[in-house]
């Protein structure tokens, strides 16, 4: 039996057109499915419309959904997709990292800020530099937390596969940061 308020009573709640429902996943997932899509898309203004479109895919969806997964998992498939076909979609425009850039760490002096703000940058550029597929993996294990399992059901490969891309998808990072003049040392 779920509790009233996690993640799969809430689904169950959408299907029955429960709107209360859709607005407290929407409070609870908004933020991870848009930074998902952010790093997809490299579009503030795309990643929430692709957010907002998720959460109409939630709803129209919901009576279908079969818990094979969290809930939270079948979303980031949702947002995939969604990225994924808006990408194919895409020909042309610009990358929009200034954003990410101009955010300072509040708690640390100009010059630690400084010293992270250019080493995430050189992270983004040798994340840039990884395969699609394994920049896919490493943002699902580590910005998102999630666990091997979790990420086959997004990606839709086999854990196995899933594996191996971890382990040459960070084989790689490493050799990408050390090209760069990068310790694993954060300042």
């Amino acid at each position: 039996m779920t509790a009233p308020g996690d993640d799969a009573d809430l689904v169950a709640r959408i299907g029955r057109q429960d709107e209360a429902a859709l607005r407290l996943l929407f409070t609870r997932h908004h933020a991870p499915v848009f930074r998902f899509l952010t790093r997809r898309v490299y579009s503030e203004a795309v990643a929430e419309e692709l957010t907002n479109r998720v959460f109409l895919e939630v709803w129209r969806n919901a009576r279908t959904f079969e818990a094979r997964a969290s809930v939270s998992t079948w979303m980031l498939t949702i947002a995939r997709n969604l990225a994924a076909s808006h990408m194919r979609k895409r020909r042309e425009g610009a990358l929009d990292d200034g954003v990410a850039e101009s955010i300072a760490d509040d708690s640390d002096d100009p010059e630690v800020a400084a010293q992270k703000a250019d080493k995430a940058a050189a992270m983004r550029r040798c994340m840039a530099k990884l395969s699609s597929e394994h920049r896919e993996i490493i943002d699902l294990v580590y910005y998102h937390e999630m666990s091997v399992t979790e990420v086959s059901a997004v990606v839709g490969i086999p854990e196995a596969t899933v594996k191996t891309r971890m382990f040459y998808a960070r084989k790689k990072l490493s050799e990408l940061l050390i090209e760069a003049g990068i310790d694993r040392g954060w300042p």
